[in-house]
């Protein structure tokens, strides 16, 4: 196995799980990216990082990057003798945006990249797999690493995934706390009645719908009876906002496990509660590309 010369840059995007009614299936790539660059070096590890998480993050092996370089590597025939890495992170932490899965994702194209003819070592299939294997669950890596609208699920053991084209403007606002994905999953019941379940089918499947030729469908498709409520408790402002928007008729959902709040529409901004950041978007087309190859 060799390696390339020179530094390597991933951009890779947040993502929005869930969408309301598609738990753990339905995902959306959106237009705030983290940037990563990596050149292998002699030996050792240099991490730097700027932008979000630049002061909480760990700075050794233990660097989700780094984590997912190295799982990349070591299906890709080996592990070089040293890294140099450069983390330029614009997807919130710990909001419900992807930030794991950015990293991941972002990690595994990027140590492909690296190695001479890595995209015939670990193709598109197997570097997915690999993605859901270390994140847990497919559906925001499938959007990180597609772009677009996915639909993901697992298939035995198998990680799959069908990308659908959708064009549509979102607003997200990003409250100024976090809420880890782990206390929001624990506030989930082991079991929900069978007319919710029954519910939220419907609206996956009219979300699908809506989000491929039928945006006047968004403000019912968008209903959730199977999660969003259970986890209110963890995030009230959230909410208050969901609820607020939905009674004015905005299509909006809390995004992946919260509290991030994402609106189907443009215009909403100035909704956004006293500390919050509020973000319009679009849908990332792409998915974690490429932007400079070896120099």
């Amino acid at each position: 196995m060799t390696f390339v010369d020179g530094a390597v840059t991933v951009r890779v995007p947040a993502s929005s799980a869930n969408l309301g009614p598609g738990f753990d299936a339905l995902g959306l790539a959106l237009s705030l990216h983290d940037t990563i660059t990596a050149e292998v070096i002699d030996s050792g590890l240099e991490i730097h990082v700027t932008g979000e998480g630049q002061d909480g993050v760990p700075l050794d092996e233990t660097h989700l990057v780094v984590e997912a370089m190295h799982a990349a590597f070591d299906l890709l025939g080996g592990r070089p003798s040293g890294l140099r890495l450069t983390c330029d992170n614009r997807v919130p932490h710990g909001r419900g945006l992807g930030s794991s899965a950015a990293a991941i994702v972002g990690g595994i194209v990027l140590a492909r990249a690296l190695v001479d003819g890595g995209d015939d070592l670990l193709d598109d299939a197997a570097a997915y797999q690999l993605s859901v294997d270390l994140e847990g669950h497919p559906d925001n890596v499938a959007a990180a690493f597609f772009g677009g609208l996915t639909i993901a699920w697992i298939d035995g053991a198998a990680a799959e995934v069908e990308r659908l084209a959708t064009d549509v403007e979102v607003t997200v606002f990003v409250p100024p706390a976090a809420v880890s994905t782990k206390k929001a999953r624990g506030l989930l019941p082991e079991t929900v009645p069978h007319a919710d379940a029954a519910r939220n089918a419907g609206r996956a499947a009219l979300l699908v719908a809506a989000l491929t030729g039928a945006p006047h469908r968004l403000i019912s498709a968008t209903e959730d009876w199977i999660h969003q409520g259970y986890r209110s408790e963890a995030m009230p402002d959230s909410y208050k906002l969901l609820r607020q928007l939905r009674v004015d008729g905005v299509p909006t959902i809390i995004s992946g496990a919260g509290p991030t709040v994402l609106a189907f529409a443009r215009g909403v901004a100035d909704r956004a509660p006293s500390g919050w950041a509020a973000h319009e978007l679009t849908v990332d087309q792409t998915g974690a590309e490429v932007v400079r190859d070896t120099v």
